[in-house]
């Protein structure tokens, strides 16, 4: 069985194997049915086969009923029969039956009919069998000088398949292609003889390639992929020739076709890694990019530039602008490469040109409308951030213009833009004096809270003059509006229901209000009420909300809006204006003035919190925090260590988040290094004492290849196989089955172990497996025989689509004595782990809120844990999900009997898994409480992360 399937080149799923037919009614389809009828039985035919049955009682039939027919379709599907029907008997020889075929194929291959030749040529390309073989030669031969180019371009390829897996029936076959080609004109028959050649004789192809190498730069685009395929691979094994190669290839970048271009790119860098080359390949990648309409080449080319810049570092600065023509393409993602690349090319050389461009398409996003513009805006923000912060020369010419978005009303790229800024101010402290008048200048056009709060602070930390403080008042005293808040805000009310009673009054003609009248109406207490007292109810409520949607400064508006937080911050903000007013300034009588305006604000603050003229009363934390202020304001003057700690140590924790992150992004930065980086006592290649296939400048292809198929992986560890080991049946079953599961990207391979327990051989074992979930069972085990006590090896593939929960079940069926009765053995389930496809991975604070906000599904998962502490908690947590904790380790220090942390994941679907965890210790051995919420764009992740195990021990 397992013989013809090591030769099968299709597959078909049978969708539903209990309605196989039987053999005879097979036979009855054959004998008796039109064309019609034989290809739908062909094709019953061929899909039973291809899942374990090989049926040879029909060979006779086929051979009697279908191959002298004359459609071409039922002639394809004969073929296809052909292929994996068993051709040798029991003793392995060759059936005599197949005499027959090869005379069928024989005729087939001097028919008239060029489709039906190339199609038969095809076939003979797939055959092993040399007494098959042997009588068709003569007749693949005559194929070579056949008029029509369908049958030659077929013809090649049987003849180097035949020499490769049967030499001695064709030793002349690298002569024979060597003079076809000489003599050939069409381009697709030239290519298939030369890549066959190149298969069965190095040096034949190397020879015929010699005779034409002046004319390969101005030959058919088909032949120049071919040739620059052999030119790698000789170039490895004959390396005097590879400077002759390499003046080819640099005509060949030249060359019009774009896949001829792409690959003497490609073959440029295997070859050799001299810059010039080099930056020659960059180059023509760069210039695919731009002029390439499909955006998935784009991003592979792109790819490829980056590669390039990994493995020869410094080498393509120059071309930073280059890369940065990409960013006329509409696709965000593109975009996206093309900055990612580019700032890692960034120096101080082009710093300059980079960011002048940067501007530009800054710029470009006010005026027109991109597709995606506003990410494209935090993009680009974010790019000139980098910038600023490795280049200190830039910073002064670019936070200007980035100080325009702070009143964008996307609050992304405020948010950003502010971020930036805060940097900026610490890190340089000739900007801040320029920094801080325009933020000032700027806190009346602010609308978002989040940006407000960042202006707040910067305004309250680097005001340092008593002319910038006063200035700074000012401007936030005009965003706050009419002190006190509360009463301004009644007065708007009073005055409000005055104007409604006049307009009464003069629609009544002064007149006295007569009594209510109308119907009574019962009230949600039960009480009664007159008509009248319901619309002065509801007159009232709708002066109320007049009052509260009219328009107001900002800042006034924001926190009548319900931003608490927001007042916090403006309340510290204050208190540090007038603490360091203290210091630097000897006019105490402003200071107690601006010290009692200051109190005055954070009191109606409170007390407008309260009222009802807020959206959300204020909650006790900021009423806390705002009472804090008030009193440091009241003491600072007896006690000077709350100066020390609003003037200094918010900006010194500032300043060592900073230094965190620079250190963060300086340890990335030399890794990356140290992945290119050759160390000194690395092992030398010395190329004439090593194996040709292990040469520098080996054939990527190649190399991709192997480690495709696994040939390059590192033997998996005993231990770890061990553990992915499941037992599916008892030991007492009649089939013992166990089950490696391997893992890989999108795949999950099970290898399963039948071991036979009883003295019987079970005949027609098949294991079946079904799925649950994303799961799909894409090629099944096939159908075999079990001696006594024997095992067997058996392999099943299911394709992962999502990372979701998924279920693998089947059973295993064998016949038993009698062919009526059949028996079935339950497998216990495999749970699919889905930790096999969580990463983790980081993104900022922003990418993080921003995608907290979007993302609808949520799982919230209660936590009640014995752990020893909130930490261990904690590492047990990102242990169990693959999440990486975002939370600063500065934030996480101390000791708490509380504790928040963000956890951030991604799945090789491309899918993000966010995490908050909040969570807190009841006492020294009391138990960790509290919840993890667990937010995703799709359900599916979202679940099964709060369903796993690790977490619910954690």
């Amino acid at each position: 069985m397992a013989s013809f399937l090591d030769h099968a080149y299709s597959l078909v799923h049978m969708d539903n194997a209990a309605d196989q037919p039987t053999v005879q009614e097979l036979k009855t389809q054959l004998e008796k049915g039109n064309d019609e009828t034989k290809l739908d039985t062909m094709k019953r035919i061929l899909t039973i086969m291809l899942n374990g049955d090989p049926m040879p009682q029909l060979l006779m039939h086929i051979i009697r009923f279908v191959m002298p027919s004359k459609s071409k379709s039922l002639k394809k599907l004969l073929y296809f029969y052909y292929e994996i029907c068993p051709k040798l008997d029991a003793t392995g020889k060759l059936k005599q039956e197949m005499i027959l075929v090869c005379n069928g194929i024989r005729n087939d291959l001097q028919h008239p009919n060029e489709y039906i030749r190339g199609n038969t040529l095809r076939f003979l390309s797939k055959l092993r069998e040399p007494e098959l073989i042997e009588p068709l030669i003569s007749s693949a031969r005559a194929c070579l000088e056949h008029r029509h180019a369908y049958v030659r371009k077929n013809a090649v390829f049987a003849i180097s398949s035949v020499y490769q897996h049967s030499e001695a029936l064709i030793p002349d076959a690298p002569e024979l292609l060597q003079t076809f080609l000489e003599g050939e004109t069409d381009h697709t028959c030239k290519r298939n003889a030369f890549a066959a050649l190149t298969a069965i004789s190095h040096q034949k192809a190397f020879e015929y390639l010699s005779t034409v190498f002046e004319g390969i730069a101005n030959a058919d685009e088909l032949l120049q992929l071919v040739e620059l395929e052999f030119i790698r691979k000789d170039a490895v094994q004959s390396p005097q020739n590879k400077a002759r190669y390499l003046r080819l290839i640099f005509d060949l970048l030249e060359a019009g076709a774009t896949t001829v271009v792409y690959e003497a790119a490609s073959s440029l860098t295997a070859l050799t890694n001299n810059p010039v080359a080099v930056k020659a390949a960059a180059s023509k990648f760069i210039e695919l990019s731009i002029k390439e309409a499909d955006n998935n080449v784009k991003l592979i080319v792109l790819d490829r530039v980056d590669q390039l810049r990994q493995k020869n570092e410094g080498v393509l600065d120059d071309l930073t602008m280059e890369i940065l023509r990409v960013l006329s393409s509409p696709d965000i993602d593109v975009r996206r490469k093309a900055l990612s690349i580019a700032l890692e090319m960034v120096s101080s050389r082009n710093v300059e040109e980079v960011v002048m461009l940067l501007k530009k398409e800054l710029s470009k996003t006010v005026d027109e409308q991109y597709e995606k513009n506003n990410e494209y805006r935090q993009l680009l923000i974010h790019s000139i951030h980098q910038c600023a912060i490795k280049f200190s020369e830039v910073a002064a010419s670019v936070v200007g213009l980035l100080m325009d978005f702070i009143a964008d009303l996307n609050n992304t790229s405020a948010v950003d833009v502010i971020t930036f800024v805060k940097e900026v101010v610490e890190k340089f402290p000739q900007l801040r004096p320029s920094i801080v008048e325009r933020l000032v200048q700027t806190l009346g056009e602010v609308r978002a809270g989040k940006v407000y709060r960042g202006a707040l602070w910067i305004v309250g930390e680097y005001s340092l003059e008593a002319d910038d403080i006063r200035e700074a008042w000012k401007r936030i005293r005009a965003s706050l509006g009419e002190i006190p808040i509360l009463a301004s805000e009644q007065r708007l009310l009073d005055e409000a229901q005055n104007e409604d009673g006049e307009t009464k009054e003069q629609l009544n003609g002064h007149a006295k209000p007569s009594a209510p009248t109308g119907s009574r109406r019962v009230l949600a207490d039960g009480t009664y009420a007159s008509e009248s007292a319901l619309t002065s109810e509801s007159a009232t409520a709708a002066r109320l909300e007049a009052v509260k949607a009219a328009q107001k400064p900002p800042l006034r508006q924001l926190i009548l809006d319900g931003d608490y937080f927001l007042a916090t911050v403006l309340s510290s903000t204050l208190t540090k204006l007038v603490m360091r007013h203290s210091e630097i300034s000897q006019d105490a009588a402003r200071t107690n003035a601006l010290r009692a305006e200051a109190m005055l604000i954070m009191i109606s603050i409170i007390r407008v919190g309260q009222s009802q003229f807020v959206k959300a009363p204020i909650d006790e934390d900021s009423v806390d925090r705002i009472m804090s202020c008030i009193r440091s304001l009241a003491e600072f003057a007896e006690k000077k260590e709350l100066e020390t700690i609003f003037l200094n140590d918010t900006r010194k924790a500032f300043r060592d988040m900073i230094q965190v992150e620079d250190k963060k992004r300086a340890a990335k930065e030399a890794d990356e290094r140290a992945k290119s980086a050759i160390q000194v006592d690395d092992v030398l290649n010395i190329r004439q004492l090593t194996k040709k296939t292990t040469v520098d400048g080996a054939d990527e292809i190649e190399l991709d290849l192997e480690k495709a198929t696994g040939g390059d992986s590192t033997v998996e560890d005993l231990s770890s196989k061990l553990s992915r080991v499941v037992q599916l049946t008892g030991f007492s079953d009649a089939v013992y089955v166990e089950a490696y599961v391997k893992v890989h990207q999108f795949d999950i391979v099970l290898d399963v172990l039948l071991v036979n327990q009883t003295t019987d051989t079970l005949q027609n074992l098949s294991v079946e497996f079904a799925t649950l979930g994303d799961l799909k069972v894409v090629e099944r085990p096939t159908t075999q025989n079990l001696g006594p006590h024997d095992f067997l090896n058996v392999q099943a593939t299911i394709r992962v689509s999502s990372t979701d929960t998924g279920v693998i079940f089947g059973n295993v069926v064998y016949d038993g004595p009698s062919s009526t009765e059949s028996y079935v053995v339950i497998l216990s389930d495999v749970h699919v782990d889905i930790m096999d496809y969580i990463q983790p991975a980081t993104c900022t604070e922003t990418q993080f809120r921003t995608m907290w906000t979007e993302f609808e599904w949520e799982n919230k998962v209660n936590i009640n844990s014995k752990a020893k502490s909130l930490r261990d908690f904690l590492s047990q947590l990102m242990a169990s999900t693959n999440m990486n904790c975002l939370t600063p380790e500065a934030s996480l220090q101390g000791d708490c009997q509380f504790l928040s942390a963000n956890l951030y994941a991604r799945s090789v679907f491309g899918e993000d898994a966010l995490a908050n965890v909040s969570i807190e210790k009841e006492g020294e051995n009391g138990p960790v409480t509290g919840f993890v919420r667990i937010r995703s764009r799709s359900q599916g992740l979202a679940l099964s992360l709060g369903s796993l195990k690790g977490l619910n021990k954690a």
